[in-house]
């Protein structure tokens, strides 16, 4: 029987890695990266066993008839006869240095929290305001469960939604004094994805809720969008960011599925996130409240419903055209992951691409967006893709060729200031493949430097991306932060 690592030494290893990479900087240090990582249970170095699935017996509890056994990667094929298939797996955070070279790794207590293995959103870290810790979404449940990204949460049971079982999602921060799970009720239904502590002490969540049909119970709305604790608080969580289509003129949607946001972020006191991904909404990126003041204030239950106004807004010169209206042909559309600003007038954003192979070498967006702030709008400048690949298939040893995958595009993203004028960026990359879940595909940690002044594609032509990492067979990478660097982007947070 497998079993986890002795607390001991996990807690012994935790606080050895992160004092040692929290310590202060040298002037020839240019610092170290996060990196967190999921590896599926049976593969590789795993020391837990994989779910006990039979084909042709198993009832999947999304519904239908497993169709593969519990063993990576065929286990995903699942997924087509239940929609909601997913495998809870460990979560580990590495110690890197810059260059990709891994010099510690940090395994989180599979008693506490995990993840869900193909869940491509999760586990984005978010340095504390004063850099000494990070944060990330994760889930209580035992490792190797079956669909618990679109579980129901605690008090906010969906009767439509097919997965019936109960898990709590939780705020994770961890630092040089060990591991903080606060567990929350929020994201029923579906998966939170990113969580940063800011500087007035609040968590603010971003992620998905709702997997039954439509309408959807008032607390699954109330699950969605842009959610808040206070430090230490939960499980209930306070509603503080959402968004309507009607803001921008259309018919009013399925309400929960506007406010699917990913990629988060602060910058001053203002609170941005993105959304990149589902058939509702707008794939853009929008702002949270007023700017140069953090939410505080649950919004309404239905903002769809006339003297009920949101709080959210998007940036003025980002895509405003719905989802389901985005050109469908050769990547044409704008699906935003990680964004980061790199000043007051300069935001990068991460597009991860439509996911659909024919597009991915040709896409005219996907890859590292980088936009400019002027006269009260924004505009895109250039998009960096110099070096990912696009499209183009790489090896990863013991994965059958046919499901080798390629690179879409971005997903989350770290930044940081260098002395001469440059920014050097971190980011995840998404993948396209013939699995049968491309959130389940190893796929890369890359970087690029850019100059901050360039405004033009032709001045950054020669920028390219370069590869630090590859995941391994049954390993995925999910989130990436600079410590001790120059910059870590954004607001960091207190420990």
């Amino acid at each position: 029987m497998r079993t986890q690592l002795p607390s001991s030494l996990f807690l012994r290893g935790l606080s050895l890695a992160l004092l040692a990479v929290c310590a202060p900087a040298h002037a020839d240090d240019d610092g170290h990266l996060l990196l967190s990582r999921s590896v599926y249970p049976g593969t590789g170095s795993s020391p837990y066993a994989p779910p006990v699935i039979v084909p042709g017996k198993t009832a999947l509890p999304g519904g239908g008839t497993a169709v593969a056994d519990g063993t990576y990667p065929n286990v995903f094929l699942n997924a087509g006869p239940d929609g909601s298939f997913g495998v809870t797996s460990p979560i580990y955070v590495d110690v890197l240095s810059t260059s990709g070279h891994t010099e510690r790794t940090i395994p989180i207590d599979v008693t506490k929290v995990v993840t869900s293995f193909s869940s491509k959103s999760e586990i984005a870290l978010n340095l504390t305001p004063r850099g000494n810790a990070v944060t990330f979404m994760a889930y209580v449940a035992p490792v190797s469960a079956l669909d618990v990204s679109n579980s129901n949460t605690p008090s906010h049971v969906d009767p439509t939604n097919p997965v019936a079982e109960s898990y709590q999602r939780a705020v994770v921060q961890l630092g040089p004094h060990g591991l903080k799970v606060m567990p929350v009720n929020g994201y029923s239904g579906n998966n939170g994805r990113a969580v940063l502590l800011a500087k007035n002490g609040r968590y603010y969540m971003s992620g998905n809720a709702g997997n039954g049909g439509n309408p959807q119970p008032a607390s699954i709305i109330d699950d969605t969008g842009v959610l808040m604790i206070p430090a230490g608080g939960g499980p209930e969580c306070t509603q503080v960011g959402t968004f309507s289509v009607t803001q921008e003129g259309f018919a009013a949607d399925k309400l929960g599925k506007d406010s699917n946001f990913r990629g988060l972020a602060t910058f001053g006191d203002t609170l941005y996130v993105t959304k990149g991904s589902g058939g509702n909404g707008i794939d853009t990126v929008y702002q949270v409240g007023t700017k140069d003041a953090l939410p505080t204030q649950a919004v309404s239950d239905n903002p769809n419903q006339a003297g009920n106004p949101t709080n959210m807004s998007i940036l003025p010169g980002f895509p405003t055209q719905l989802a389901k209206s985005q050109p469908g042909a050769n990547g044409a559309g704008y699906f935003p992951f990680g964004i980061w600003f790199a000043d007051a007038n300069t935001l990068y954003v991460a597009d991860e691409g439509d996911s659909t192979a024919a597009d991915a070498g040709v896409s005219a967006y996907a890859g590292l967006q980088k936009w400019t702030f002027a006269n009260g709008t924004w505009s895109l400048a250039y998009v960096l893709q110099g070096g990912l690949g696009l499209g183009q298939q790489y090896t990863v040893s013991g994965l059958p060729a046919a499901i080798d995958p390629a690179t879409d595009g971005l997903r989350n993203i770290a930044g940081r200031h260098n002395e001469d004028g440059t920014v050097t960026l971190y980011a995840i990359t998404s993948t396209v493949s013939a699995s049968g879940d491309q959130g389940a595909d190893p796929n890369r940690l890359v970087t690029i430097t850019d100059r901050l002044s360039y405004t033009t594609a032709t001045q950054a032509s020669q920028e390219q991306f370069r590869v630090l990492k590859t995941a391994g067979y049954g390993e995925v990478l999910r989130g990436v932060a600079v410590v001790n660097g120059e910059d870590e982007g954004g607001d960091g947070g207190d420990d």
